[in-house]
């Protein structure tokens, strides 16, 4: 069976069993992850079962980021993941589990697991991208609009005179998380997109800060100073 077979079937399990209840963990969210980690294995000696499958199932269990286990949900995840594919999928060869189990493990930011093979790495590459670019500005205020989260804060928005806190405010989860994910990347390609994507979120800020001053058809470069990846 090929990879596209597996993913076809994956798609219609998950589809039939999995609701989150969560708009930025939802399938379209994994269906979005595959596609990201094809790129990211273009010219690489990888296997594609073990990257689509850990896709498929990184989020299988996915805590709310205030819930007191939200560091255990890969692990967590990465158990269920392989009991589903011994009840569920039998066929599935059993010499993949062991590098599904760690690229799901090793996804997540808050657990803080290093991923140690190459499609670990994609995986991990992958959701990471989720996080920036156009998505990642949509997934970050529907995940803080589910947890009662406040845009901004209207007197200090960008944190000149206080800690930042995104439990309170959306945009405070742009310099706790989203713009030092660049740095954490684990392929080139992975990076170099990153990076590109994180500008996008500057920009946004940027554009944010001379709304808020009254202009609406400028950017503040003060904020692309301070916060930009200045990509060529």
């Amino acid at each position: 069976m090929n990879v596209i077979d597996w993913q076809h079937r994956f798609d219609q399990w998950i589809s039939q069993h999995f609701n989150h209840g969560d708009a930025a963990h939802d399938v379209s969210h994994f269906r979005r992850v595959w596609k990201t980690a094809q790129t990211l294995m273009q010219g690489q000696q990888v296997d594609a079962l073990v990257v689509l499958t850990a896709c498929y199932f990184h989020d299988i269990v996915s805590f709310a980021k205030n819930h007191p286990q939200r560091h255990q949900s890969s692990v967590m995840a990465a158990e269920k993941t392989a009991a589903i594919l011994e009840s569920e999928f039998p066929d599935f060869p059993q010499n993949a589990v062991a590098g599904v189990r760690h690229a799901i493990e090793a996804h997540s930011f808050s657990a803080g697991i290093a991923p140690q093979t190459l499609e670990a790495k994609i995986v991990q590459d992958a959701d990471r991208l989720e996080s920036l670019g156009a998505i990642g500005l949509a997934r970050v205020f529907a995940v803080s609009g589910s947890m009662g989260a406040a845009l901004f804060d209207g007197e200090d928005p960008f944190a000149a005179e206080r800690e930042l806190d995104d439990k309170a405010f959306a945009l405070d989860h742009f310099r706790c998380k989203l713009l030092k994910l660049p740095a954490t990347m684990q392929t080139e390609q992975g990076r170099k997109l990153a990076e590109h994507n994180a500008d996008y979120l500057v920009h946004f800020m940027a554009k944010l800060s001379a709304e808020l001053q009254g202009d609406h058809q400028r950017v503040d470069e003060e904020v692309l100073r301070r916060f930009g990846f200045h990509l060529a």
